[in-house]
């Protein structure tokens, strides 16, 4: 069942605000900046986050005057704080007299102080300053009335997934032996018998560092999910610090759902957040960026467990990091924020508040930028706001969806590693081929781990879920038997939690329930495209398939495997099993999923609306739902709807009309 977490914040309505950095302007445009949130309807902001440099300039020299004020500005204002551990970038004193805490690459590169996030979350040096700081700020500002929720560190695992320093290494060390508990273990998990390496105790392994050639997968693979643990380690023992002192103020730290971060697995954290918070950015000129964003904001609330969870950034216009970076169309930053809130978030906020004047970031926007108040992004600004105190109604709501998509970070992990059948598969493409033609079809879905019970959707997709735990492929087969449909693409199934090949042939763990072998993979080349039996036009992978209780939906008409199966559908207990042994192109893609839906009994939100309109509907725990269409498109559409148009504060009766590149958000009766 979803996580019933309760929602955290004590906001009224929708929580509306970003990351504030006072430290970086003078008393006048401080005081400045309270009158303009007051005028926005802000009422949330992220604080000291990048403070520590400023809050203590020299080794136990603290200076919290300044901050003390802007809390209580902050305050009188009525505007509520996410108040930040301020460890996020150690200041240079502690670099240039603890080197030791500095972060290594793989090739020995040694990463120094400059920009951010300049120290090893496995230093115990680091940990302990850390912690010393941590209790600082909750020691100092627990009482405070301002204080809202505790921002732990920032974007954890985004510039530095992987360490490989002599303290990463101890720390490896320490998790494979709680893992595997005799090195006998280790090397079974590991089959170190390939290629001489076999380890005698714990202390001789090491981080896969550089090495001559391909480094052992299941090191690399049980690398990755240390690094995601030890991340979650220094979360949770700053977390500690903050619920021995302030045990009633809810903590959370931002994600980076798809925007930057492949290495942490976010499943893994959700019990311990308060409140999952996620950043999110678009990719510039991507014609189906909001997709991408529909699927991060999915996959915020598949990490929630289906419980209301917070945008905590996202940008007003153009960022600052991209090859080139784009401003926002008109509407765009509207749509963007209300497709979030569509999908589960209860809280909107942006990096940053006011744009800076200095620094790495000064030409990412903001909600106040450079150009100041007779500007579109300060007009946009100030609608978001109104538009979110006219959704309050629609807090706490939920996301229901009958159709999930397994995502799976280990199997990102070891799908792109190297010495795979093919080096162009990437995971995410992959994952977002089938989720674009359901986001196409107006289908909600939930982002889902392998771990989750399934039985409660009525349609399930596991695109290329290569590694699969045994108890993870009884959940999904058991699902099946009891009546859902499950799609599962090529390359699924293939080996367990070890990266251990399954024997007897493909796809592994799935063959039983999908009722087929496959013998041997075909990849195929770069400029290679096959041709299936109803025209569909297939390209990166084949493979020799053989049926063994599945029918053929689709054969291959050409190549090397013509007549073989290329489609499989198979009927198990109360439910039916889908095999797509290739790559189809768009239209293949569509038709296979639109077969697959029908057989399922799956609808979209609304029927017949166009693509590129989307709709979403939240339901209100004591009954009643919300409505939000969002409208990508330059055309108006009809929408039929009953109830109360919130953004326009009007009834509509029978139809609603939402116009191009806007949205509509119908309270229902």
């Amino acid at each position: 069942m979803p996580n019933q977490r309760p929602w955290p914040l004590h906001t009224a309505g929708i929580a509306y605000g970003g990351d504030y950095n006072p430290e970086q302007w003078p008393l006048d445009v401080q005081v400045e900046d309270v009158e303009l949130m007051r005028e926005a309807g802000v009422g949330l902001v992220s604080l000291a986050i990048f403070s520590w440099a400023q809050l203590e300039p020299r080794e136990g020299e603290f200076d919290f005057g300044w901050l003390d004020a802007v809390m209580d500005r902050l305050h009188a204002g009525g505007i509520r704080v996410a108040l930040a551990t301020a460890t996020a970038s150690p200041p240079p004193w502690l670099t240039r007299g603890h080197p030791e805490i500095l972060p290594e690459l793989a090739d020995g590169t040694v990463l120094h102080q400059g920009s951010r996030q300049s120290y090893a979350v496995s230093s115990p040096v680091f940990r302990d300053y850390a912690l010393r700081m941590t209790r600082r700020m909750a020691e100092r500002y627990r009482e405070h009335p301002a204080l809202a929720l505790w921002h732990v560190d920032n974007e954890l695992g985004c510039h530095v997934p992987h360490d490989h320093s002599d303290a990463a290494a101890e720390a490896f060390r320490r998790w494979l032996e709680h893992r595997y508990g005799t090195i006998d273990g280790l090397n079974t998990a590991w089959g170190t018998a390939f290629w001489s390496q076999r380890y005698d105790s714990f202390g001789e392994i090491l981080p896969p560092r550089a090495s001559p050639t391909f480094v052992n997968p299941t090191q690399q693979l049980d690398f990755a999910r240390f690094s995601s643990d030890e991340q979650l380690a220094h979360y949770r023992a700053l977390c500690a610090v903050l619920r021995e002192v302030t045990p009633d103020v809810p903590a959370t730290t931002n994600f980076m759902m798809t925007t930057a971060n492949k290495w942490v697995d976010y499943f893994s954290w959700s019990d311990h957040m308060d409140v999952v918070a996620n950043d999110h950015y678009l990719i510039a000129r991507d014609p189906e960026a909001h997709i991408g964003l529909a699927f991060s904001a999915d996959l915020s609330r598949g990490v929630a467990g289906g419980a209301p969870w917070m945008l905590m950034e996202h940008s007003t216009s153009a960022v600052n990091w991209q090859p080139r970076n784009s401003a926002k169309r008109p509407g765009e930053m509207l749509r963007n924020s209300l497709s979030h809130v569509a999908r589960g978030a209860d809280a909107v906020m942006f990096f940053q508040w006011r744009q800076s004047a200095a620094g790495a970031e000064k030409y990412h926007s903001a909600m106040f930028p450079h150009a100041g108040r007779d500007t579109d992004v300060w007009r946009n600004t100030v609608e978001l706001g109104r538009i979110l105190q006219a959704l309050a109604p629609v807090k706490g709501s939920r996301v229901r969806a009958d159709v999930a998509l397994v995502f799976d970070y280990p199997s990102w992990w070891s799908t792109e590693a190297e010495g795979r059948p093919t080096h162009a598969l990437n995971y995410m493409e992959e994952v977002m081929r089938w989720y674009r033609a359901l986001w196409q079809r107006g289908i909600t879905v939930d982002i889902v781990s392998a771990a989750t019970d399934a039985s409660r959707y009525r349609a399930l997709v596991v695109p290329t879920l290569h590694t699969v735990r045994d108890e993870d492929a009884a959940r999904i087969a058991r699902a099946v038997h009891e009546g859902a449909g499950v799609l599962v693409t090529f390359f699924s199934g293939i080996v367990d939690e070890h990266d251990h090949v399954r024997l007897g042939g493909y796809p592994g763990a799935f063959r039983e329930l999908l009722g087929v072998r496959t013998e041997e993979f075909h990849p195929l080349q770069e400029d290679e495209v096959l041709t299936l039996d109803d025209g569909t036009r297939a390209d990166l992978w084949s493979e020799k398939t053989h049926l063994e209780g599945a029918e053929a939906v689709r054969t291959w008409a050409d190549g090397p495997l013509a007549g073989l199966p290329a489609v499989t559908h198979h009927s198990v207990g109360r439910g039916h099993a889908w095999y797509v042994a290739t790559r189809p192109d768009d239209e293949g893609v569509a038709r296979l999923v639109d077969a697959f839906l029908d057989e399922a009994g799956v609808t979209p939100v609304v029927a017949g609306l166009p693509v590129g309109v989307e709709a979403v509907r939240r339901y209100a725990e004591g009954g009643g739902s919300f409505l939000f269409v969002v409208n990508h498109t330059d055309r108006p559409v009809d929408v039929p709807a009953e109830g109360r148009e919130l953004l326009g504060g009007r009834d509509v009766a029978g139809r609603v009309t939402v116009p191009p590149l806007a949205s509509v958000v119908v309270h229902e009766r």
